[in-house]
């Protein structure tokens, strides 16, 4: 029985990273369908976190952050530059955000050719994993594009006839999250219940063995 989650995620979002080799792992050896949702970044689509957002919070975040990606072995440094623009003291949040609202669209573009998983990989890793400094300069992007089986020209040429088209599918997506029960990424829902958060894929997990997804025939057991 084919079993489907929605996934709700951010190429901004550092536990979205985290979580997505996981994702895929999933896809590949079950029974299942990931629809995935992407989202505008926090501070685009909900600024007053950040207003009111505890001191302690960022800190923490940071360090939690990098400690959850060695905990799962995820290759892991902070994007340079970083998809949002936003002032690294006081949190305030610049009116225009290209490089995140850039992502966002392509990543809406890169869904609607059935390649939103792969694409939000191989971008994801250009961002987190640390290899390259300046993501969005030379061909970087194209190159990314290119593993995940899309051309970067005829994606960007699509936003560009359309912007409004990805912008919508964008908040669409950002108000699907809301109504799904949650605020914050990565969500997944499955049959109406949300699970929250990358630490909470094994909890996903066993209420999907529960409603009885099985694993595709000759699909080895991975540690």
């Amino acid at each position: 029985m084919t079993l489907s989650i929605d996934l709700y995620w951010s190429f901004r979002s550092p536990y979205s990273y985290i979580l997505l080799p996981r994702i895929i792992g999933m896809q590949r050896d079950f029974d299942l369908v990931v629809d995935l949702r992407v989202v505008h970044p926090a501070a685009i689509r909900n600024p007053a976190y950040f207003a009111r957002m505890d001191p302690l919070a960022r800190p923490y975040f940071m360090a939690d952050s990098a400690r959850a990606a060695a905990f799962q072995g995820v290759a892991f440094h902070r994007p340079i530059p970083d998809p949002i623009s936003q002032n690294p003291i006081n949190l305030t949040i610049a009116h225009d955000q290209p490089l995140a609202t850039r992502l966002g669209r392509l990543g809406i573009a890169a869904t609607e050719r059935g390649h939103g998983l792969t694409f939000a990989d191989e971008v994801s890793r250009l961002l987190w994993d640390g290899t390259v400094t300046g993501w969005d300069s030379g061909d970087h992007l194209a190159q990314a594009a290119a593993r995940a089986g899309l051309d970067l020209a005829s994606l960007e040429a699509s936003v560009a006839a359309d912007p409004a088209h990805y912008d919508a599918r964008l908040a669409k997506n950002d108000a699907l999250l809301r109504a799904a029960g949650h605020w914050g990424v990565p969500t997944m829902v499955f049959a109406g219940e949300v699970f929250f958060g990358q630490d909470r894929f094994d909890v996903l997990m066993w209420r999907l063995h529960k409603a009885g997804l099985s694993r595709w025939p000759d699909c080895p057991v991975r540690p």
